[in-house]
């Protein structure tokens, strides 16, 4: 519950006055007197009622960032039945000890004159991360109270004028911050003067007459529609306009770190997770979380994730712990959000039920509720009972589990009314009626008639034993004397009147405490004279034994005093004598003695002890005879504590405790000897003890367990089924458990049983660890069932087992082969290159392969065939042109065949043309011609490139491209100059090694103008190969399409080759390799955690080569 600001807390409603200032200024006349008495100490000056064990509770407060933050408590130690723990609390759980940094500290005082503890929470260099609710616990045995309170933390703050208070001083001229007179005028004309020009202030900004409205859309709009506003509204001031808004306008600071920030707050169920995200501006800069100030290391509650320039970071199975500040922080930069951790709702299980008792009963009120500790109100006619006031009230709350009780030890009438229980998923209510209880009289008082000397006994018995009452002689009350005695014990009520006199006789009344009830009787004095005869009495014993457990049985607790108070009679009167078993004991001082008194022989035990138990005899004697009596004294304590605790059984959440009984119960029984304690946390290292009790208390701890760990076997693997099967052998696949948990997974058994029989054999002896495996050795034709069970430290998962048996044979499936789709087409390579064809296919038992190349047996010379069960491989280490042609494959099972066709072309660059001659000039044009190379290189020819130079310079300069013609028309020649042209081929594997160069020129001839060209020296532009972008390690999300890219410069143009793991990466339609102008970029199309690795770039051209290299890591999703 928010706890009650302070006074000092609250200012002053008026908009201008400062905080803590006076409305008035107190005249200079009457100075302020003294105050007669000071408030204690102890006490806080407020006029809130302690209540609990508070004498004070720790105010909220309100703080500057970078100033140091102070909160004093006082716990009244009258209250406590011991010293006090002190635990302070950030939000509801997060304590905060010595963990929490150097800038929490703790300070604890104890006044040992008044008993009163003051603490302290001292906060130094507040930021905004520490405020929030807190909450200070305060525990001394069974005594708990708690309080909570705010720390607000602020900007820093100035004054109106941008000073601090100065004037606000003492007017004495001494040294001393207290002597002298508060002068506040100094400080009221300062305010007059600030109040006046924010007046002025004001009345400038509202001259121009805008509505609010107008101002909030001009506040919004952009800049250039800033004179269509003023002209649809008829603002005519536009400079006074734009001046007022250039103030209003504040340019928020464009963060250099993040380019998404956290949202301001965030709201989780609990149980369930949450993802806290930011965008940052570089890849490459370093960043860490904090929760309340502390850094978050990444573990199994806490996952950080890097995807692109999104940080991301997930918080499994939030729990109350986890509703506090964080932030991230970015070199010296940081943004703030806070979680809350939302409980689910609290729903009723079973409700409140109406009760009928009776005063002095014991009522208990039972609410069942969904969620265990879960936070509960209980409400009495409207009005909320707190704990607080149950110290003072006769009820007290109590848990047990997922049950709330509300116990009233000795109900009253005033306990009676409309109960309800509220949560924040619903609400129950009942009727508590309390019923004056009826006294039922069981036994009357009977008249008596007594002679002198005798003794009179009033005796009734009524219904309760707690009714309590008064005996009345004539109208006059009955006090006890040497020859009247008033005794209760349980429902009997007894007055016993010794040496009865004449003076005794009248009316005797019972009058029970609290009822409308009085018995009545009479007492009779009969006079007889006698002559006197020396009376002698046989010695009588009057035991009169108060033990319940059986006849002369007295129970005492261990460390009390014991009493037994033995009334003797006789004439004359007799000897006593106590034996303890068969000694007689005698002593009249120490811890154990004997007493005597008149009539009356007393046995006082001062500290019983376990050794005063046995059996007690009283024996008296006189002349005229004796009497015997026994006493048997049971001494109850705490038991010992119990033996042998250990662990007999752990599962995944739970383990079973047993123990020995206590070798000495303290005289009442202890019958639990066996224990399963539930949700344990799995692999967390528990140890056990177990406490004794009985009736009289605890006994002291036992022996702690053996350090254990609750783990559980996995649960059993998925989706087992059959791959394969052969005359002897069954090849099975499976998937991993679902659930593994702390204990880890070694590897799978696997086991086999012949249908008919239970005998399950091991197909391993050791556990393999992938999921699949061949059992072998198995009798041809029978039928077998087969399992699979995971094991692990806590032993075997359930098993797997298949539906149905399965036969041991192989089975026929006819040959087919899988051509792959690049096969399917003319299959292009360069001549130097490898030629590695993988093909696949099925078939069942292993069919016959054979390749052919038109019709005739491969060269094994140059030709390299590898087969398996299941493909085949067409390999040659470098292609030839001879190495072209179409090549069959057939695949053979006795008379079932499957065959087909692959097409290889090898090509090269093709040769020069031939016959490149200049056929005709004209003006400034020529036209040149020339014939189709005479080896096209084994490929379409795609064009020719043709290229000019002067005579005089050679120096080569490129006219046309892929020029589809075998004749072209060069323009803009220079007039005066003399050229050669030269033609390259080109085919699919690029330009042609060498060029065909025209025989003759063509001359551009000129009139009279000579040019001499001007001599230079030509810049190199060449330059070995360099990346200006590297690759980037990367982190993808399995079924989800990813991009590597890079950036290379270099001249002449480099050649690119991409690599994974060192491996090239070839023809594959599983990449898509583009280079546009230098930018590199490889995209995967929808990578498998297959396609993680070591990616390389490598760029070469004629002046060296250079590599990038990144790490491609690819998560499958949970």
């Amino acid at each position: 519950m928010p706890e009650a600001k302070p006074a000092a807390k609250k200012a002053p409603k008026g908009k201008d006055a400062p905080k803590g200032a006076p409305k008035e200024a107190p005249p200079k006349e009457a100075p302020a007197e003294a105050p007669k008495e000071a408030p204690p100490e102890d006490q806080s000056p407020t006029a809130e009622e302690p209540t609990g064990v508070f004498l004070k509770k720790p105010d909220s407060v309100s703080v500057e960032t970078g100033k140091d933050a102070v909160v004093v408590a006082k716990v009244n130690g009258k209250e406590l039945p011991d010293k006090p723990t002190i635990k302070w609390f950030k939000g509801k759980w997060l304590e905060l000890g010595s963990k929490s940094g150097a800038r929490f500290s703790f300070k604890e005082s104890h006044n040992s004159a008044s008993n009163v503890y003051t603490v302290e929470l001292h906060i130094g260099k507040v930021v905004l991360g520490d405020r929030g609710y807190y909450r200070l616990e305060v525990k001394a045995k069974d005594t708990c109270d708690s309080c909570g309170f705010n720390i607000d933390v602020e900007a820093p703050r100035q004054d109106a004028s941008g000073q601090s208070l100065e004037s606000f001083k003492r007017t004495s001229e001494k040294k001393s911050d207290t002597a002298g007179e508060l002068d506040f005028s100094g400080l009221l004309k300062k305010r007059e003067v600030v109040e006046e020009e924010k007046k002025k202030k004001k009345k400038d900004d509202d001259d121009l007459g805008i509505p609010p409205e107008i101002w909030e859309l001009l506040k919004g709009a952009k800049k250039s529609e800033y004179e269509k506003i003023a002209f649809q509204y008829g603002i005519t001031d536009l400079r006074g306009m734009l001046k007022r808004l250039k103030k209003a306008k504040v340019e928020v600071k464009k963060s250099a770190a993040f380019t998404k920030k956290l949202d301001p707050a965030y709201q989780v169920d609990r149980g369930n997770k949450i993802k806290l995200m930011v965008e940052i501006s570089d890849p490459d800069l370093t960043l860490k979380w904090f929760k309340n100030g502390q850094e978050i290391k990444p573990s199994s509650k806490y996952v950080f994730e890097n995807v692109g320039k999104k940080r991301i970071l997930t918080i499994n199975k939030c729990t109350l712990a986890d509703d506090a500040a964080y932030e991230v922080a970015v070199k010296d930069e940081k943004c703030f959000t806070e979680l809350f951790v939302k409980e689910p709702p609290v729903l009723i299980v079973t409700p409140l039920e109406d009760q009928q008792v009776f005063v002095g009963d014991r009522v208990e009120m039972a609410v069942e509720v969904s969620e265990e500790g879960a936070q509960v109100m209980w409400m009495k006619d409207g009005v909320e009972l707190t704990r607080e006031d149950s110290f003072k009230a006769r009820y007290r709350f109590k848990k047990d589990g997922k049950r709330h009780i509300l116990i009233f030890s000795d109900v009253v009438q005033e306990d009676r009314g409309r109960y309800q229980v509220i949560t924040n998923g619903g609400q129950c209510e009942a009727e508590l009626i309390v019923e004056e209880k009826q006294l039922e009289v069981l036994q009357d008082i009977a008249d008596l008639t007594v002679k002198a000397s005798e003794q009179a006994v009033f005796k009734c018995e009524v219904s309760d034993e707690k009714v309590t009452g008064k005996w009345y002689k004539n109208g006059v009350e009955v006090r006890p004397s040497k020859r009247i005695t008033i005794s209760h014990v349980g429902r009997f009520h007894k007055l016993v009147i010794d040496d009865v006199r004449p003076e005794d006789e009248g009316d005797y009344t019972f009058v029970p405490d609290g009822y409308a009830l009085s018995l009545s009787a009479k007492l009779n004095f009969l006079e007889i004279k006698v002559e006197y005869v020396p009376k002698q009495e046989p010695p009588k014993i009057h035991l009169d034994c108060s033990g319940k457990t059986s006849e002369n049985a007295i129970v005492v607790v261990a460390g009390n005093k014991l009493r037994l108070d033995v009334s003797i009679t006789g004439e004359p009167p007799p000897v006593a004598t106590w034996l303890k078993g068969d000694e007689v004991f005698t002593t009249t001082e120490g811890r154990t003695r004997i007493e005597k008194r008149v009539d009356c022989s007393s046995f006082v035990i001062e500290s019983a002890q376990r050794e005063d138990e046995g059996r007690y005899t009283i024996k008296v004697t006189n002349p005229v005879g004796e009497d015997v009596a026994s006493i048997f004294l049971q001494v109850v304590d705490v038991p010992d504590p119990p033996e042998a605790v250990r662990i007999t059984s752990v599962g995944e959440d739970w383990a079973i405790l047993v123990w020995e009984p206590p070798m000495y119960d303290g005289g009442k029984p202890v019958t639990e000897t066996t224990y399963e304690s539930t949700k344990m946390i799995e692999g967390i290292l528990y140890e056990m003890r177990v406490f004794a009790v009985n009736a009289i208390g605890v006994s002291q701890p036992s022996m702690n367990t053996k350090p254990f760990m609750p783990i559980a076997p996995t649960s059993e693997p998925l989706h087992l089924i059959v791959e394969d099967v052969t005359d002897t052998t069954t090849t099975l696949k499976w998937r991993p458990p679902n659930r593994i948990g702390a204990g880890g997974i070694d590897g799978y058994l696997v086991e086999y049983c012949l249908e008919g029989s239970e005998e399950w054999v091991p197909a391993n002896t050791e556990p393999v660890e992938r999921c699949g495996f061949t059992v072998k050795n198995l009798p041809t034709g029978a039928r077998i069932l087969f399992r699979v069970v995971g094991v692990n430290i806590a032993g075997r998962s359930e098993p797997a087992t298949l539906a149905q048996p399965v036969t041991i044979r192989e089975i026929a499936e006819p040959p087919k082969i899988r051509l792959p789709r690049h096969l399917r087409q003319t299959y292009i390579r360069k001549v130097g290159e490898q030629l590695n064809l993988v093909v696949p296919f099925q078939g069942k038992p292993r069919p016959q392969v054979v390749w052919t190349k038109g019709g005739a047996p491969l060269d094994t010379s140059r030709v390299h065939v590898r087969t398996s069960d299941f493909d085949t491989v067409f390999f040659v280490r470098q292609a030839a042109r001879s190495d072209s042609g179409e090549y069959e494959l057939s695949v053979q099972i006795e008379n079932m065949k499957d065959t087909a066709t692959i097409r290889i072309r090898v090509v090269e660059k093709a040769g020069p043309p031939i016959n490149v001659m200049v056929k005709e000039v004209w003006g400034t044009n020529a036209l040149v011609e020339w014939q189709a190379p005479k080896d096209d290189g084994n490929s379409e020819i795609m064009g020719y490139f043709v290229q000019k130079a002067d005579k005089k310079t050679m120096e080569w300069f490129n006219v046309y491209e892929r020029n589809r013609h075998t004749s072209c028309t060069v323009s803009d020649l220079i007039v005066g100059n003399e050229y050669y042209f030269r033609v390259y081929t080109e085919n699919i594997c690029g330009l042609s090694d060498s060029p065909g160069v025209s025989k003759n020129t063509a001359r551009i001839l000129k009139t009279g103008i000579t040019f001499k060209p001007f001599e230079y020296k030509e810049h190199d532009f060449r330059m070995a190969p360099k990346f200006l972008t590297p690759l980037i390690d990367r982190v993808v999300v399995a079924g989800y399409s990813a991009a590597l890219n890079c950036a290379v410069r270099g001249h002449p143009k480099p050649k690119v080759v991409w690599m994974k793991n060192k491996m090239e990466i070839r023809e594959d339609p599983k990449f898509l390799i583009t280079n546009y102008q230098g930018v590199l970029t490889l995209n995967i199309r929808r990578p498998s955690p297959f396609d993680a690795g070591t990616y390389t770039c490598r760029a070469v051209n004629e002046l060296g080569e250079a590599l990038a290299e990144c790490k491609l890591e690819v998560r499958v999703p949970q």
